[in-house]
């Protein structure tokens, strides 16, 4: 029945032969054009995108990493141009906890392997560029990460399908037409396109990204730098002792980091130019909108600035276009110069991406950096998340978000949220006996590097359990999510919480602000809620808030307004660990929340509770009532017996009377003669 002549040549086993070698020998569309699948892809292998493969890695996740360049931190090969980081690198702090230590180191990512720190890569303070190359190269090489290197993703889409995770996946086509499939996007391609002002004459500016940084080239010049950050600065200082003067011009003030606790803002190791300025040396700083301005080139090649009211069309000769000067001819710009240079910082590169995305839409911040939610998730597509600097726009000039040190933790929770949405794993929590509650909270404040860097954007969770008997300790929840605590975290938060969280105060910090004035410091207990350099802060919720209650807080607020509230006073060391000026005021605060005496007793006083009262105080029922307490010594319990602290029981019976503490006379002990139960047996309390 139309078999071939060779089927009929080679019989029934040629025959079955043939049936079984034609899905192999035939081609097949359908199937060539499958594309590869990842349930995880990334997009960009910098300081996010390595960070992001590493805790997929250690969770046994399908992932790929996809980087054009052909190793990892391409970004930091190129810039800063001048090479100064100005990341610190701090490799002494006095102290041994590596969780304590990262809160001063700014470059290194988070891994299980000590020897991919930092501190082991630069020992300078401001470390070069090239180092941090070395390192970020090390740490993918090290840790196995799997990256596809030169490897271009020229175009990502959607395609719709209801199997997938978030009812869509994303189509990544490579500059070789390969494509991948993927159900959930990570974007850490950093900010890469730079920021330019369409003016008049802008075809004459240099860019930063290009200009020239050997200071031999600008020997004898007048300069003009539009910006007013840190790379206009930087480029500035390299220039500052070969030119005639430099001018920096840009719509908006100075700002001081040191004025405005935001690292991204100028910092000190760039600002020699404010000295020259204020010591009148020729170089200055001025403020104009630069869309107002236009830049005109006479017949020497020199450079004049002028408004664009003034430029007439069809006549851009510099000889014939007017200044703005006033009656005094005193325009400050009056002068030529002999370059101008662009330093306005970097915008996301939004061009690969489909508009079915939906990447962009609105915004202030629209046209820098794409839109997620504080989950860092796109507002526009489920399951695509922007990490590293590009996520800047959740915490942008009030956090450390769009920094390594910031977004190594906040990498760290958007993992934890898809381990959560995908897997079902919970996010990692420890349990704890309540009578722990106020030691738990002073060495998260005291050590964690996550809340100290990411002060007002993550915070710690405690969820109380029924009654109060114990709780659950969640590290470095995004707060702005704290309405979906329950879905994202798969925790229950039934019984009442508290969310630790560090702040500056209110009033501190901004470029009009003075934060170095007299009384500044704020150092009584009382006055804690004026602090105002950075100090843990405790809210206490009786209830989780509502979506509408975290969207309508309180102008200024990080989260809704709590049932209590409760400032730890700032301390010049950061450490928060003084008995009576942090410990002490916590741990009442905790008691009137709790309605519940969270105080350590002595053996005896646990026993005299016993007999007195209905209920006994936590730490009795968990420790003295269940025989679980601390073995004393003959030595301590002399100690105690000394300080008038503990009854001598050997000396009772003996007509003396015994030494005894406090009033109690000869023979009217309020407990039957024994042996000594602890060295700690007192009423006195522990702080």
């Amino acid at each position: 029945m139309g078999l071939s002549a060779a089927a009929l040549l080679w019989g029934l086993p040629g025959l079955l032969l043939t049936i079984a070698l034609q899905p192999a020998l035939s081609p097949c569309p359908a199937q060539a054009s499958v594309p590869a699948h990842r349930d995880y892809c990334v997009l960009g292998a910098g300081p996010a995108g390595l960070q992001m493969a590493y805790f997929l890695q250690r969770a046994g996740r399908d992932y790929a990493v996809f980087e054009r360049a052909p190793g990892p931190g391409s970004f930091f090969t190129r810039y800063p141009r001048h090479r100064k980081l100005i990341s610190i690198n701090k490799r002494y702090t006095g102290k041994a906890n590596a969780e304590f230590n990262l809160r001063h180191d700014w470059n290194s990512l988070l891994s299980h392997d000590p020897r991919l720190l930092f501190r082991h890569y630069s020992n300078a303070y401001f470390p070069d560029a090239g180092d941090m190359v070395r390192y970020l190269g090390d740490f993918a090489e090290r840790l196995g990460l799997h990256v596809l290197y030169n490897t271009t993703i020229a175009h990502v889409t959607l395609n719709k399908d209801q199997r997938a995770w978030n009812g869509h996946y994303f189509i990544l086509t490579d500059h070789k037409g390969q494509a991948y499939q993927c159900s959930v996007l990570l974007v850490a391609t950093g900010l890469s396109v730079p920021n330019q002002v369409d003016f008049p004459g802008s075809e004459y500016v240099d860019g930063y990204e290009s200009v020239s940084v050997d200071p031999k080239d600008f020997v004898g010049q007048n300069v003009l730098i539009l910006g007013r950050g840190n790379s206009a600065f930087e480029t500035a200082e390299n220039i500052l002792g070969v030119t005639n003067f430099i001018h920096m011009l840009s719509r908006s003030r100075v700002r001081l980091s040191w004025a405005t606790h935001y690292v991204g803002d100028l910092r000190a190791v760039n600002n020699g130019l404010l000295d020259t300025y204020q010591l009148k040396s020729l170089d200055g700083l001025l403020e104009s909108d630069l869309t107002d301005l236009a830049v005109l080139k006479d017949h020497e090649g020199k450079f004049h600035v002028t408004l664009k009211f003034f430029l007439e069309e069809g006549n851009r000769s510099a000889d014939a276009v007017p200044l703005p000067q006033d009656d005094n001819d005193n325009f400050a710009l009056r002068v030529a110069y002999d370059r101008v240079i662009r330093c306005l910082g970097w915008n996301f590169d939004f061009s690969i991406f489909s508009r079915s995305l939906r990447l962009s839409a609105g915004g202030e911040l629209s046209k820098k950096y794409p839109l997620v939610k504080a989950s860092y998730e796109s507002k526009g597509s489920r399951g695509l998340f922007v990490l590293g600097t590009a996520s800047h726009s959740v915490d942008y000039r009030k956090s450390a978000g769009g920094f390594i040190h910031g977004f190594r933790y906040t990498v760290r929770a958007v993992h934890r949220l898809l381990e959560r949405r995908h897997h079902g794993v919970t996010w990692p929590s420890t349990e704890h006996p309540i009578t722990q509650l106020a030691s738990a909270i002073i060495r998260r404040v005291n050590e964690a590097s996550g809340l100290y860097q990411m002060f007002s954007v993550l915070a710690d969770a405690v969820l109380l359990k029924e009654n109060a008997t114990a709780f659950e300790y969640l590290e470095e929840f995004p707060m702005q999510m704290l309405a979906q605590l329950e879905t994202i975290t798969g925790r229950r938060a039934r019984h009442g919480l508290f969310v630790i969280n560090m702040e500056y105060g209110r009033n501190f910090s901004g470029p009009d602000k003075d934060v170095f004035f007299y009384d500044r410091s704020v150092g009584h207990t009382e006055d804690a809620w004026l602090s105002n350099f950075l100090h843990p802060v405790i809210y206490y919720y009786r209830h989780l808030p509502t979506e509408q209650e975290v969207r309508f807080r309180p102008a200024g607020w990080p989260l809704p307004r709590p049932t209590a509230i409760h400032h730890i006073v700032e301390d010049f060391l950061t450490d928060w660990t003084a008995p009576v000026g942090h410990i002490l005021p916590l741990r009442r605060f905790l008691e009137n929340c709790l309605d519940t005496d969270l105080r350590s007793f002595y053996a005896e006083s646990c026993f005299l509770f016993a007999l007195t009262r209905q209920k006994l105080p936590p730490f009795c029922q968990q420790g003295y009532l269940r025989k679980q307490g601390l073995v004393g010594t003959e030595s301590l319990h002399q100690h105690g017996v000394e300080s008038g602290l503990l009854w001598d029981y050997a000396t009772v019976g003996r007509g003396d009377g015994g030494q005894q503490p406090g009033n109690h006379g000869p023979g009217q002990h309020p407990l039957a003669p024994g042996p000594p139960v602890s060295p700690f047996d007192s009423n006195k309390e522990e702080l």
